[in-house]
């Protein structure tokens, strides 16, 4: 067996916790993950993982191994990246996770453009809830919203901003006046979005101090924003979405904005990846691309 492949497996078996986790990444067998591990061990002739049917922990001589190998698998990526040049064309596989509505809308269409762009590019995308720790989950890049978690060995670059609006439908309008400022809303019924038992605040800047938060108020409660959007063009509250979300609907009239000309809030939208001596061309061109055209979505 090749020494370096070995190694690389067993340090994603101890990053993902599992010999099935590192199976899946490496898109290989259970048991092929742990010849490569037993190839280690006899050559070195030491114990490196003590395993159980539930879990598994590195032995003494184990942890001191795995140290070495993610450096050595460090130094090997990086020698790799220097003599192929960073100026190479995107290729391997590049595994993305995003926010589900954010990814489908904005983020997949310019990877697929990416994609067909560079046909030694395969893609491996994720749609969901944020991952705990893109590292431990193998990923190459993650797309996220809102306010950062600190992560070490992460970088983050921000590449667009997401402006929300306060909507709702003409016939909603019609039947209960247009509320003319912010405080009006505790007025109107809305469609709440509610995630993980929370009711998630409606933010608004307010010049040199944090944003003012609206608790909003309603009988629809629901956990997904293309939901919401259906509910306010059905008449049945007003909403605060993404404009990228709402913007045919605005445009066709199915659902009106308010307090036009006041300031909107702003969600930051950052790409991160892990850091790495050199960053691998196809984070780089991913990185690039997303900053590029996704501000234009977003506005």
């Amino acid at each position: 067996m090749d020494r370096l492949t070995s190694m690389a497996v067993f340090v994603k078996a101890v990053d993902l916790g599992s010999f099935a986790a590192a199976a899946d990444a490496f898109e290989m067998s259970g048991p092929m993950v742990g010849k490569h591990v037993r190839f280690l061990e006899q050559r070195l002739g030491v114990r490196l993982l003590n395993r159980t049917t539930r879990r598994q922990s590195l032995t003494e001589a184990g942890q001191a191994y795995y140290e070495r190998c993610r450096a050595v698998l460090t130094e090997a990526e990086a020698a790799d990246a220097a003599a192929s040049d960073q100026l190479t064309e995107p290729r391997g596989r590049l595994r993305v996770t995003m926010p589900a509505l954010l990814g489908r809308h904005c983020i997949a269409p310019l990877l697929l453009k990416l994609a067909r762009k560079y046909p030694q590019l395969e893609l491996d995308l994720s749609f969901g809830d944020p991952i705990a720790n893109l590292i431990d989950a193998g990923y190459d890049l993650a797309i996220r919203t809102g306010d950062l978690d600190d992560q070490s060995g992460v970088i983050a670059r921000r590449i667009a901003s997401q402006r929300m609006v306060v909507c709702g439908s003409r016939s909603y309008l019609r039947a209960n006046g247009k509320p003319k400022s912010i405080d009006d809303l505790g007025q109107h019924q809305a469609v709440i979005y509610r995630r993980s038992g929370r009711v998630r605040p409606w933010l608004f800047p307010c010049e040199g101090q944090s944003p003012c938060e609206v608790v909003p108020t309603g009988r629809l409660r629901l956990d997904d924003l293309d939901a919401i959007a259906d509910a306010a063009t059905r008449g049945m509250g007003l909403a605060w979405l993404p404009y990228w979300l709402v913007r045919e609907r605005l445009r066709s009239g199915a659902l009106v904005t308010l307090f036009e000309g006041q300031p909107e809030f702003l969600y930051d939208c950052h790409a991160l990846w892990p850091r790495s001596p050199q960053l691998p061309p196809k984070v780089r061109a991913a990185v690039d691309t997303l900053a590029a055209a996704l501000p234009k979505l977003m506005t």
